[in-house]
């Protein structure tokens, strides 16, 4: 039994969600609009503001695919209705963050600038205050577009277990290393 995928998706006011044939979910609210192919097999019933997931069999297959699919589903309504925040922040000397636009200027220690282009889905904001570490603030509706990007960007700069320099999310446990002792 799927808990995940048992789980009705209640629609707030303000998004609609149509569903085609074949599956083909298209979800519209305030933020935006997203599309995704669910799988056929998946029966997708709304009925007085929510939505419900159900599998046809007890298969393995219909069984990883039910919560699934309910989850995608449910991404999408969070994600139009109230978006999706990521926050990453840099840690180390002289790393810098500057966004023009569309396009993530970074400076992480190499011997060149690092230009990054973000996709107009996803907004960008780079903060460097005196004292705190340079910070960048990723904002869609997509989630799986947000969360590839954010990976994207840090794996610039991978936090290494010494230092612990690198990008990172905030809030984010870095687990340290002891390093070398001296001799005796």
């Amino acid at each position: 039994m799927s808990r995940v995928g048992n789980a009705p998706i209640s629609i707030p006011a303000g998004v609609t969600i149509n569903v085609a044939d074949g599956n083909h979910v298209t979800v519209k609210g305030p933020k935006g609009e997203l599309k995704q192919q669910i799988d056929q097999d998946m029966q997708l019933t709304i009925e007085d503001g929510v939505l419900r997931v159900a599998r046809p069999t007890e298969q393995k297959r219909h069984k990883a695919l039910h919560g699934l699919s309910r989850a995608l589903i449910n991404n999408m309504v969070e994600g139009v209705n109230t978006g999706y925040k990521k926050e990453l922040e840099l840690i180390g000397v002289g790393y810098k963050a500057e966004a023009r636009g569309q396009i993530l200027e970074l400076n992480l220690g190499y011997s060149h600038n690092i230009f990054f282009a973000i996709p107009q889905e996803v907004s960008v904001k780079a903060v460097t205050e005196k004292g705190k570490n340079p910070s960048i603030t990723l904002e869609s509706h997509d989630k799986a577009l947000i969360g590839q990007i954010a990976a994207k960007i840090k794996s610039l700069r991978k936090v290494e277990p010494y230092k612990g320099k690198g990008i990172r999310f905030k809030g984010e446990y870095v687990r340290r290393k002891a390093g070398k002792t001296g001799a005796k």
